[in-house]
């Protein structure tokens, strides 16, 4: 069987509504010699009979058994079976448009330096109906990306490719930092070749509740400010403390593996992500907000939060963080 140009990967997880439209416009693309591999995450839904019609009437189309549970695991089975040089990531709820894949080889083939390749997306809700957000500027040269490593936008995942030899040089995604995986990629990417963003909209992203990223807000942002340590550490000549883990220390864990003060710092990362969303604050970033309080304290910004707090319907959370300022303020 010859070794196609283009291998395409998509994971899918629950996305029976989504998933049909995310294939066909794979299969409308302007490029057309590509392998299409899929696999099926253990939806609880009908995703995998809409997988299996589509695959039925193009022979590009290869389904991966099921395997172990987990993004990370399922993106790296399919990188595993890829067979051609380059690989495009597909999300199981977006869509591609025509030409992406033609602009973005065609950048490659013009940047042999280049390891990796995005593009800007628009917005549509859950019905497919195109949204009006305010633009995300994102730098479409590496020394821009550069720039932006630490907290700015950078690749949208969903729209990217790679060369293979580059990932095979870093060795794929890191099953630790998980959902804040990609951005761990992007890192180590970029310490073996360049990566770059086209200006052009060429996909089309989904926002919807059940998204992944809105869900786990404060686990995607510890792992994400741990993926910036361990970078950082990588940069100074260090060893990478997260280089050998299967899973990432918590809050109270951090020191230990990464350094007097990275935990007040991932600290400060989440309550910065988190300060207008109540329900994290009060929820699973609750030990990083008071944490942070004690580091921080009685900043103004955070004196907002436990008024948040209080119009978002948490009222104990509310005065406990008060007290938490009042006390700091005392103790400064």
């Amino acid at each position: 069987m010859p070794v196609p140009a283009l291998s395409v990967v998509m994971s899918v997880w629950n996305d029976e509504a989504f998933v049909g439209q995310a294939i066909d416009s794979i299969l409308a693309q302007s490029f057309t010699d590509f392998e299409f591999l899929m696999v099926d995450d253990h939806s609880a839904d009908g995703s995998a009979t809409v997988m299996a019609q589509r695959a039925a009437s193009d022979p590009r189309i290869r389904i991966l058994p099921t395997g172990e549970k987990g993004r990370v695991a399922a993106l790296n089975r399919l990188l595993h079976e890829a067979r051609a040089p380059i690989v495009a990531l597909m999300d199981s709820d977006d869509i591609s448009a025509p030409q992406r894949f033609e602009r973005q080889l065609a950048f490659l083939a013009a940047h042999p330096d280049h390891g990796a390749v995005s593009c800007d997306c628009d917005k549509m809700d859950q019905a497919g109906a195109r949204l009006e957000r305010p633009p995300i500027v994102r730098p479409t040269s590496h020394a821009g990306l550069v720039v932006n490593f630490e907290s700015g936008p950078l690749l949208n995942h969903n729209a990217v490719m790679m060369r293979q030899a580059a990932l095979e040089q870093i060795g794929g995604y890191r099953a630790a930092f998980r959902h804040a995986e990609d951005y761990d990629l992007w890192l180590r990417l970029s310490e073996v070749a360049k990566l770059a963003n086209l200006p052009e909209s060429l996909v089309t992203y989904r926002i919807h509740a059940r998204q992944v990223s809105t869900a786990n807000l404060v686990e995607q942002t510890r792992n994400a400010a741990l993926a910036w340590l361990a970078y950082c550490a990588r940069r100074e000549g260090r060893a990478d403390p997260s280089a050998d883990l299967m899973a990432l220390p918590d809050l109270d864990g951090i020191n230990a593996v990464f350094g007097h003060g990275s935990a007040a710092y991932v600290r400060r990362r989440i309550v910065e992500r988190i300060l207008y969303a109540p329900e994290a604050l009060a929820g699973d970033g609750w030990a990083a907000l008071i944490g942070h309080i004690d580091e921080a304290g009685p900043a103004p910004h955070l004196w907002r939060a436990a008024a948040r707090l209080a119009v978002g319907g948490k009222p104990l959370h509310a005065a406990r963080t008060a007290l938490a300022l009042a006390k700091a303020g005392v103790a400064a």
